[in-house]
């Protein structure tokens, strides 16, 4: 049991501190007595998101949102892995790279918008414009710094060893950085998953039944607040479980396997 609590005490606590906010929050709308148009119970949002996930187009919505920024994670990981490998190897490439990060990483993927919609349209390249923007240069920012972190004593050791160039650069340099590419991918991942859902509401309905986002518009545009608070929660509890099991799962197979991390 106490194993069970150690291991696992970050998620219980966090657990624990939500269920005591959604009863905070129940609390003050049943004590109050505020409208619902203006703040809806914790049980009317609950029943509006089972309804709306299993019996209306939510879940559909949802997975939509999921599979874009899966496909722009990708995308935005891929781009950073291969300029962070070309700069390793070119001074030049390093400092255009440097340079051009500096630009970029600043830059709000919204404020792209009117050259975005010029370039791509509205429809789902824009949307993936949008998330490949928010997430590469925090990845790439990362990589760049772990590449630059690694002790020197590791390339001289993989020298010796007779590892080709290749070898040191897949097998020390990268796993020697992967603390930084894990912490590039959550910066990046939160930031695509903010500017995904503010594409969503600006662009509308990307695909069949567009995503969250959309569905976020509409409880708006129909003064649904219940259905609205149902949205925000479920784009809370999606970045929760991204965080703490998606990444809790990379961590436990990379960094913390190798010794990393305690």
């Amino acid at each position: 049991m106490n194993l069970f609590i150690r291991k696992h005490a970050k998620g219980l606590g966090r657990a624990f501190w939500c269920l005591l906010l959604l009863l905070i929050w129940e609390l003050w709308v049943k004590l109050s007595q505020v409208s619902p148009m203006l703040f809806p119970s914790v049980e009317a949002v609950l029943i509006t998101l089972w309804e709306d996930l299993f019996y209306g187009n939510l879940l559909g919505q949802t997975l939509s949102s999921l599979w874009l920024i899966s496909s722009g994670l990708f995308i935005a990981l891929f781009l950073s892995l291969a300029a962070g490998l070309l700069s390793i190897h070119s001074k030049a490439a390093a400092s255009f790279m440097d340079t051009l990060t500096a630009i970029a990483h600043p830059l709000p993927g919204l404020a792209l918008l009117p050259l975005i919609i010029m370039w791509f349209g509205t429809g789902t390249k824009a949307v993936l414009a949008i998330i490949i923007h928010s997430a590469l240069w925090p990845m790439l920012l990362n990589l760049l710094a772990g590449f630059s972190s690694v002790p020197a004593i590791y390339l001289d050791a993989g020298r010796n060893l007779s590892m080709g160039p290749a070898a040191i650069t897949f097998e020390i340099m990268l796993r020697a950085s992967m603390g930084y590419v894990l912490s590039g991918l959550k910066i990046g991942w939160a930031r695509a998953w903010r500017a995904l859902i503010s594409a969503e509401m600006v662009f509308g309905a990307v695909g069949n039944k567009g995503g969250i986002g959309w569905y976020l518009l509409n409880q708006r545009t129909f003064m649904d607040t219940a259905g609205l608070f149902a949205g925000i929660l479920l784009v809370i509890l999606i970045g929760i479980l991204v965080e703490d099991v998606c990444f809790s799962i990379l961590e436990n197979h990379t960094i913390k396997r190798w010794g990393m991390k305690g």
